[in-house]
C-alpha cells in the first residue's frame, strides 16, 4: 500500500523529528514517464514526442478540479456531480475504524450504505479540491533576502503566513497553503475549496481489500479490491461539484496511455548525496529498527483478545506497511549501483555549472548543515513521544502558546490558516484505546532512553525517575483528553486553561514544550536554514543545467503523472500488465492471508472470473498517491492507484522505467462488486448516470 493515515501516530512520534528538510535540485533530465508535474507546468511536449498525443488545457483544468486531496494523507477523485469520491480502500480504513465497535466491525465486514441518510461521517477528515497556483516565489524571496540561519526561517514563515491569511478571506470554505518547491527555487501558494464534512459510503470486506496482506503488498501480480467512496457533503447535503471524472467500468488496454492524478506525498530525488548518506547511516537503520520491535509488541498485545484484534488492526496495518517501505529504502540505498547512479548525476550537474560564482559550492554548505544535524537529530526525533492522547496534549499545549501570537510569529502548523483543519483534527470524536496508547508511548520512551542513553538529559526529562512502563501506564489512566468534550475545553480556553489544567497528560506535554522549541531552534538555526540558502542555489544551478522544464520533488500537493499500461521483465520472464477476478480464486488457499472474502465465494458463481482486477502501469508516483484516479486518453476513471511494486520502493530516490510500476484496482473490478458481490444499486445508478 502506498500509505496510511493509520501511520499519523507513528509520524508524529518519528517521522516529525527524522525529516530531512526540503528537496534539492534534481541532476539530470526526466526519462520516459518519470515525472510527478505540477499543473502549472505540465510537459505538453515531451508527452506529445513521447506519445504521439498530449492533453489540451481545458482537459487538464477539468480533470484538476475532478482530483480530491484527503487529509488523512491519500488522494481521490469525484466521480458523480453530487459529490461522490473514489479512493482506496486503505485511505478509508481508519474511518470504517474509528465507526465500528464490538457489535459492528465495519473493517472486517465491509460496509454499503443503501440510502444518503445512512452515508457516516468520518472523523477528521477533510477533502480538498486545488482551485488555484499562484507563484509567489519573488514575496518570499524578497523577505529572506541576504538572512542565514534562524532568522531566514523565521522571515520566511512569517511571510508564508501572511500570504497564507491574505488569500484566504474565508476559512470556512477555502484553505491556503504555500509550498516550497526545489529546495526554496520556488514557493506557490495552492488554494482549495475544502470540505470538512466527509461521510463514508462504500467499503468493502478488509480481506477482499488486501487479499495478499503483507506478503503481497508492494508485489505483483495483485488481486485487491483495493477501493472505496466517500461523499463530500456541505450543510448536511451532498456537495454539487463543479467537476468530475465519468466513470468508465472498462478493461485497460496494454501499451495505452495513462495519467495518475494525486498528491503525493515525498520524495528525496533531489537530495544531495550527503543526505542521502544520513536517510542511510542514521534515520533508516533507526526507524527500521525500532517499527520492527513495535510490530512484534503490537501483534503479541492483539493476541490476548478479539477485541483488541480488532482495535490493534488498522495500527497493525499501518506499521507492516511501513516497515516495508523503509526497508525497501534502505536495501535500495545499500545497491551500489543504484546509490553511484544518483552519485554520478550529482557529478553531472556538479561538472555543468562548475566555475559559476553565482551558484558557488552550495554542497558543501548541505554537507555542513547535515553534520550538524546529526548531532541534533536524536533528541530532536526521541522527544517527542508516541500515541494520539499525548498527540492532543501537545498540539493542545503549543496551540495556547502559538494562538497568543501574531500570525507571522507562530510555528508553522499554528498560522490562521492552518488553525481551522487542527481544530477539526483535535476536536472531532473518534475512539481511543487505552491499551494501545499505553503500548505506543511506552515503547517510544523506551527507544528514547536507548538510544540517548540513561543519563542523557532529555531522557531524564522524558522520564524523571519512573520506568517508560509505569509513567506511560500512570499518563494514560489519569487523563480525560480521550473525551473530546475536555479537549474543546482546553482549545477555547487557550493559556489560561492550559496553565491551570492538572490532567497529567497535560502537565506531562507542559514539561517537556520548551526543550523541544529549544530543539527546533537549533534545527532552525543549524539546519533548515543553512539548507534553505543551499537549495536556492542548487535550485539556481539545476535551471542552468537543464532549463525549468523539470518536476520537482513530491510534497503532498497535487501532481499529475503520464504513462501507459504496461507490465515488466522479472528474472527474465514476462509479468503480464492484467489480473483478472478468476486468479483471485486460482491464488486463494483457504488460509491468511491467502484467503477470499467471505462475500467472493459467497457469490463466486455471480462473479464474471474474466473481468479485469488489477493492472500495473509505467506511471510515476509514491506514497500520498494511494486513492488516486488512473485517467485515461479521453479524461474518464479506469481505476484507482493503490500500490507500486517492490521496485518502486526506490522510487523515493529516483525512477527505473524499466521496472517501476504503479499497481492499480481496476473500475471494471470494482463495477462488478458494486453489482455482483456487494450490491449498491444506488451506487450503480449514480456512476451510470454521470
Amino acid at each position: 500500500m502506498l500509505s496510511s493515515p493509520a501511520l499519523s501516530r507513528l509520524r508524529q512520534a518519528m517521522m516529525a523529528g527524522a525529516m530531512l528538510a526540503t528537496p534539492f535540485a534534481l541532476a539530470a533530465p526526466a526519462q520516459a514517464d518519470e515525472g510527478m508535474w505540477t499543473f502549472d507546468a505540465f510537459p505538453a511536449a515531451k508527452m506529445k514526442q513521447d506519445y504521439g498525443w498530449a492533453p489540451d488545457q481545458a482537459w487538464l483544468d477539468r480533470v484538476r478540479a475532478s482530483a480530491v486531496r484527503l487529509t488523512g494523507g491519500c488522494s481521490a477523485s469525484f466521480v458523480s456531480a453530487e459529490g461522490l469520491i473514489l479512493t482506496n480502500h486503505h485511505c478509508v480504513v481508519e474511518c470504517a475504524q474509528n465507526l465500528s465497535s464490538d457489535k459492528e466491525d465495519l473493517v472486517a465486514n465491509g460496509f454499503t450504505a443503501a440510502r444518503r441518510e445512512d452515508e457516516r461521517k468520518c472523523p477528521g477528515q477533510q477533502a480538498e479540491v486545488v482551485t488555484a497556483i499562484t507563484d509567489v516565489t519573488g514575496a518570499v524571496k524578497g523577505a529572506i533576502g541576504s538572512l542565514a540561519g534562524e532568522a531566514l526561517v523565521k522571515a520566511r514563515d512569517a511571510k508564508i503566513a501572511e500570504i497564507e491569511k491574505a488569500g484566504c478571506k474565508d476559512l470556512a470554505t477555502t484553505r491556503c497553503q504555500v509550498v516550497t518547491l526545489f529546495g526554496g527555487g520556488q514557493y506557490k501558494l495552492y488554494t482549495y475549496r475544502k470540505y470538512s464534512d466527509v461521510r463514508l459510503v462504500w467499503a468493502p470486506e478488509f480481506q477482499a481489500a488486501f487479499f495478499g496482506g503483507d506478503p503481497d503488498n508492494f508485489n505483483y501480480p495483485r488481486y485487491a479490491l483495493d477501493a472505496a467512496f466517500l461523499r463530500a457533503y456541505e450543510n448536511g447535503k451532498p456537495v454539487k461539484v463543479a467537476a468530475h471524472l465519468k466513470w468508465s467500468p472498462r478493461a485497460p488496454q496494454p501499451g495505452e496511455a495513462t495519467f495518475v492524478v494525486g498528491n503525493p506525498g515525498s520524495t528525496q530525488r533531489l537530495f544531495t548525496m550527503s543526505q542521502i548518506a544520513f536517510q542511510r547511516e542514521v534515520s533508516l537503520p533507526i526507524t527500521n529498527t525500532v517499527l520492527s520491535e513495535l510490530r512484534g509488541r503490537l501483534i503479541t498485545a492483539m493476541e490476548q483478545s478479539p477485541q483488541r484484534k480488532r482495535e490493534g488492526g488498522d495500527s497493525l496495518f499501518g506499521f507492516e506497511n511501513a516497515l516495508k517501505v523503509y526497508i525497501g529504502r534502505q536495501k535500495a540505498l545499500n545497491d551500489p549501483a543504484f546509490v553511484k547512479m544518483l552519485a554520478d548525476n550529482e557529478a553531472t550537474l556538479k561538472a555543468k555549472v562548475a566555475g559559476n560564482a553565482a551558484i558557488g559550492d552550495p554542497w558543501s554548505q548541505v554537507s555542513e548543515a547535515v553534520a550538524a544535524y546529526r548531532n541534533i537529530y536524536p533528541a530532536y526525533r526521541l522527544t517527542q513521544p508516541m500515541g494520539d492522547l499525548y498527540g492532543y496534549a501537545e498540539t493542545l499545549v503549543k496551540a495556547a502558546i502559538e494562538k497568543a501570537k501574531p500570525n507571522g510569529e507562530r510555528l508553522p502548523g499554528y498560522t490562521d490558516s492552518a488553525l481551522p483543519l487542527l481544530e477539526k483534527q483535535v476536536l472531532d470524536a473518534k475512539p481511543i484505546y487505552p491499551w494501545l496508547e499505553q503500548l505506543e508511548m511506552e515503547w517510544s520512551l523506551s527507544k528514547a532512553r536507548e538510544y540517548l542513553g540513561a543519563d542523557d538529559p532529555d531522557t531524564r526529562l522524558l522520564l524523571g525517575k519512573e520506568s517508560p512502563e509505569d509513567l506511560s501506564a500512570r499518563l494514560v489512566t489519569g487523563t480525560k483528553l480521550g473525551d473530546p468534550a475536555v479537549r474543546k475545553a482546553l482549545w477555547e480556553g487557550g493559556a489560561a486553561a492550559i496553565a491551570a489544567s492538572t490532567d497529567p497528560m497535560i502537565v506531562y506535554a507542559r514539561s517537556l514544550e520548551p526543550r523541544q522549541r529549544e530543539l527546533q531552534k537549533a534545527v532552525d538555526s543549524q539546519y533548515q536554514g543553512p539548507l534553505a540558502a543551499a537549495g536556492a542555489k542548487l535550485a539556481d544551478a539545476r535551471f542552468a543545467a537543464y532549463g525549468a522544464t523539470l518536476y520537482p520533488d513530491a510534497t503532498f500537493t497535487l501532481r499529475i503523472s503520464y504513462g501507459k499500461v504496461a507490465g515488466w521483465k522479472e528474472r527474465g520472464a514476462d509479468v503480464a500488465p492484467v489480473t483478472t477476478m478468476g486468479g483471485a480464486f486460482d491464488r486463494a488457499t483457504g488460509a491468511q492471508p491467502f484467503l477470499l472474502a467471505k462475500q467472493f465465494t459467497d457469490h463466486a458463481a455471480q462473479i464474471d472470473k474474466a473481468t479485469p482486477f488489477d493492472f500495473v502501469t509505467t506511471n510515476d508516483i509514491i506514497g500520498g498517491n494511494s486513492g488516486s484516479p488512473v485517467v485515461d486518453k479521453n479524461g474518464a476513471v479506469i481505476g484507482a492507484a493503490f500500490d507500486g511494486n517492490i521496485h518502486s520502493l526506490g522510487g523515493n530516490y529516483g525512477y527505473q522505467g524499466d521496472v517501476n510500476r504503479t499497481v492499480v484496482v481496476s473500475t471494471a473490478a470494482v463495477q462488478q462488486a458494486l453489482e455482483k458481490i456487494y450490491p449498491a444499486p444506488a451506487l450503480v445508478r449514480e456512476l451510470a448516470s454521470n
